[in-house]
This record gives structure tokens, sequence and C-alpha cells, in this order.
């Protein structure tokens, strides 16, 4: 049987309170008293339930963290280095991946209060801002990952992705390349955004991006394949592909090789995150870099902070993208040394 609380305040001849106590941090309670009360818990390997410690308003010292799609090697990432932060703090997390589905997201949105998390990262769009406002109605702390909505009182943090997308498109136009194709994720805002970005560094050249063709794909990999497709069965090739996410732009690389189309001698690519993938991919993958580690840092701290001081206003911080310069992209402008 796992050992009770009863077994702890026996073998450490005090009372159930004074466990309670040491368990919650809080009452006076001498030093020596508590470090036998610590030493007994360690040597019965009892763990308080996380229930019961809710129940008495104390905190579970988890977090709950919802994202779109763990496969995706960005959400991945994020998780991992929320996780690196949150145990500094001494706290779990609890993850779920909705898959872009309505359904899933409200499931988990009800499973993680149940579970009485201390607080909530979410980096999913809502599909029903009611869930999301209840969240503020029922006074549980939350921060916006990767995303922002008016319409919800919340920390932000976030990055610039319309800078980033800007980004993208003053590198390849720098290379000379003025027949490029876009593929964006339609799911998030932020392909939006980028795409927004793009656009604008194209207009500032005082080019017109109507003509520009834009493939609306999930960041998945079947979606993926078959913008990738669509691009590469084309009479007359770009010269370039923006792809608003690496995974995105990976799974081009990939299928340009099939169709023995080279990357970058016959197309050049560029993709958005700096993930795994754009280390792996051969050749080596230029790509706008989101500060994750910097993003995570910032995310769990304000969460922190709200879910101590639950009155403080709110923060919306953005954070800037950057260009990371590999072997994707050709340069199509010549230059004399």
């Amino acid at each position: 049987m796992k050992p009770t609380i009863y077994d702890v305040a026996k073998e450490a001849n005090v009372s159930i309170a004074t466990v309670s106590k040491v368990i919650n941090n809080t009452g006076r309670i001498g030093e020596k008293t508590k470090n036998r009360v610590l030493d007994i818990m360690k040597e019965l390997e009892y763990q308080p339930s996380s229930l019961a410690v809710a129940l008495t308003g104390k905190k579970t010292f988890t977090i709950g963290v919802l994202v779109p799609d763990i496969a995706n090697p960005f959400f991945a990432e994020v998780a991992r280095a929320l996780e690196n932060n949150a145990r500094k703090s001494g706290y779990a997390l609890i993850l779920c991946s909705t898959d872009y589905q309505l359904e899933r997201e409200n499931d988990y949105l009800e499973l993680l209060i149940k579970k009485q998390v201390d607080g909530l990262i979410i980096a999913t769009e809502p599909k029903d801002l009611k869930q999301f406002k209840n969240l503020n109605n029922r006074k549980i702390p939350f921060v916006m990952f990767s995303f922002d909505h008016l319409a919800l009182e919340s920390n932000v943090v976030t990055t610039d992705d319309i800078r980033g997308g800007y980004l993208a498109g003053r590198y390849l136009w720098e290379k000379g390349h003025r027949n490029i194709a876009v593929i964006t994720e339609t799911q998030r805002a932020s392909g939006h955004l980028r795409l927004e970005g793009f656009k604008q560094s194209f207009v500032d050249e005082g080019m017109d991006f109507s003509n520009t063709l834009v493939i609306q794909a999930k960041s998945k990999i079947e979606e993926a394949k078959e913008a990738a497709h669509q691009i590469l069965k084309m009479e007359n090739l770009p010269t370039a592909v923006f792809a608003t996410t690496d995974l995105i732009a990976a799974a081009f690389i990939n299928e340009a090789r099939k169709a023995k189309v080279s990357v970058p001698h016959d197309l050049s690519v560029i993709g958005f995150d700096n993930t795994i993938h754009a280390e792996m991919v051969e050749p080596g993958l230029t790509t706008i870099a989101q500060p994750i580690t910097d993003l995570a840092r910032y995310a769990i701290h304000q969460l922190m902070e709200s879910i101590e001081k639950p009155d403080m206003a709110a923060h919306r911080m953005m954070l800037a993208p950057t260009l990371i310069e590999r072997e994707s992209v050709r340069d199509l402008i010549k230059r004399t040394s």
C-alpha cells in the first residue's frame, strides 16, 4: 500500500496538521521538525496527492500546455524548452496536442482545469473564443504563445511574424529572385502575417505581388508534399519558394530531389522557424529563426508572475526573428570583384 499522510505523521511523531503545513510550506514550524518530516517523507517515498493539495487551495505545481501538433518539430522544440524552464521553477508540464480539432481543444481544456493546473500556456489559435474567455472569468492564469488575439485578456509571448516574412522577401530580392512562389500555413494567423510581411518587402521594391503564386497548406507532411507537387509540375518553375514553416520547406526540398530538380541550382528555398529540419535537410535550409529558447523563458516567466500576482496587468511581448543563411538559396546576381 502507498504510504499516507497518517503514516508520515506517525513515523515523525507529529500531528497530521504539521505534516500538511510542511507539504504546503505554511505556518510556523521549527527547522528541525520540518527536516524530520521531509526525511520521513523521503524514506517512505510519500507523494502528496495533487488533487488533495488542490483542494486545500494550494498549488499543484503543474502547468497545462496546449499545442496544435506535437509532430511539428517547432512545437516539439517549444515543448522541450518550456519544460526545461518550468523545471527550474519547480513545475511539471501536462502536454496536450489538439491536431487542430475543436473537440480536442475543448476536451483538453476541461481536462486541464479538472487537473487543477496552476496555469496554462496556449499555443493553439482558439476556434471557440468562449472557452478561452471562460479562463479569464474563472481567474485561471494563461499565456498565449506564438499568437495573439485582441478579444482575450492574457499575457502574450510571440515572434514578429510580419518582420520575419519581410526578412525572407528582402533576402530573396537581394539575391535577384523575382519569380517566387509561396506556400503558407492556413490554420494559423502566423502564416498570414508572414505572407503579409513577405508581400510588403516586394511592394517596397516597387514590384506587383498580385501575380505571385500562393499555395495554402497546413504544416503537415502530406499537405506539404501536395503543395510541392503543384509547383514542381509547373511548365515554368519559379526561381525560389518561400515556405512559411521549415517542415513545409524540408518536404519541398525532398520532393524536388525526387523530381530531379536541384536546390538551389534550379530552384531556391527559404523556410521559417529554424527547427532541426533546417539543419538536417540537404542542402542546409536558409530560414527565418524564431528565438524558441527566449520565447519559452519569457512565457514561463510571465505565467509564474500571473500565478503569484493574479491581478497583475497582462503584457504582450513580441520578439524579433533573425535570418539564418545556409545553402538553399542561390544568388542570381552576378557580382564582380
